[in-house]
């Protein structure tokens, strides 16, 4: 199985417009955990869940309006696409890239 940690761009066509946000996921004892960082706030992650390639969580916004987003996507190696969906709202479009691990972050023995 592949994995959802690292730190994630995304991309989201919503009906307000282009908006982008970053995530951060995380396992611990087996438990992914995370925070998304976008139009400046951070916002934790809620009940993110990997089975397979398809990757979901949940997480509750105030900017640009009070919504609780509800995110489906499927992982590709280091791409995701899918789709996150705020209440009535029509979907959103998503796509997002994991940030490589930079070189000057690698400890050299």
């Amino acid at each position: 199985m592949q994995s959802a940690e690292g730190t994630w761009d995304l991309t989201m066509s919503t009906p307000i417009g282009r908006m982008r946000a970053v995530i951060e996921l995380r396992s611990r004892d087996g438990v992914l955990t995370g925070t998304a960082q976008g139009t400046g706030e951070e916002v934790p992650l809620t009940e993110v869940v990997l089975d397979g390639d398809r990757l979901t969580w949940k997480q509750a916004i105030t900017k640009p309006l009070r919504l609780n987003l509800a995110f489906d996507v499927r992982l590709d190696g280091d791409t995701l696409t899918g789709t996150s969906k705020a209440g009535r709202l029509p979907s959103s479009e998503i796509t997002g890239e994991r940030r490589g691990i930079r070189p000057e972050s690698v400890n050299e023995v």
